[in-house]
């Protein structure tokens, strides 16, 4: 294992929350009413931008798009949090001389501003965000992008991930994933796919890497 490549939201950080309340920030605003948390994973795939523009509309885009983000940022500390015993899990993998990489489906602004509040950035050495790639999760041109950045092969690195989307990819791909299982908003689908490893807690996902690594 050479490289590790992370999904952001429901694996390094616990955001969903904070997603689900930015999202419905602007939806009570423009439509006057609250989305459900399905309606709003529906919504989910590409960045921020694509999943507003279905509500507010071209041409009120920038300002609903500013509006969450202020708001994401403002409430960051309050609804967000790193997943107790990840950061030390990642600086672990770092310290191995691992390459570290984050491919999320999350818009480049929003990814900063968890990765910064969190403590992480300093750990990656490549993220790719949504505004990155032209076909999004459960395309793997994110993956792929990573694997050529490092000059890896598909069977030296794992994908670390909680969604369907994030297995589709590593598939695509050809590698392993890890599908990790403490905050999967889609946990009983994907324990029916086809993976590669399953984790239900950041502990067991350590131990795991401590034995691979040794």
């Amino acid at each position: 294992m050479k490289c590790v490549i992370f999904d952001m939201d429901g694996t390094l950080t616990q955001t969903n929350q904070l997603i689900f309340d930015s999202f419905n920030h602007v939806v009570e605003k423009y439509q006057g009413r609250r989305m459900t948390e399905d309606e709003i994973i529906a919504l989910f795939g590409p960045p921020e931008e694509g999943a507003l523009v279905t509500i507010v509309g071209e041409e009120q885009l920038p300002q609903a798009l500013d509006e969450y983000l202020r708001y994401y940022r403002s409430n960051h500390r309050k609804l967000a949090r790193v997943y107790p015993g990840m950061a030390e899990l990642v600086r672990f993998l770092k310290e191995k001389g691992k390459h570290l990489a984050v491919f999320t489906g999350k818009g480049k602004h929003t990814t900063r501003i968890t990765l910064e509040e969190c403590g992480l950035v300093e750990y990656f050495d490549l993220i790719v965000t949504g505004n990155d790639v032209v076909h999004h999760k459960p395309d793997a041109e994110g993956i792929n992008r990573i694997l050529s950045h490092f000059g890896v092969r598909p069977e030296e690195t794992l994908m670390v991930g909680d969604s369907i989307a994030d297995v589709t990819a590593s598939h695509e791909a050809g590698v392993k994933i890890a599908a990790v299982l403490w905050d999967s908003y889609a946990e009983e689908r994907v324990k029916q796919m086809k993976t590669d490893y399953q984790f239900r807690s950041v502990g067991e996902f350590r131990r795991w890497l401590e034995s691979e690594t040794a």
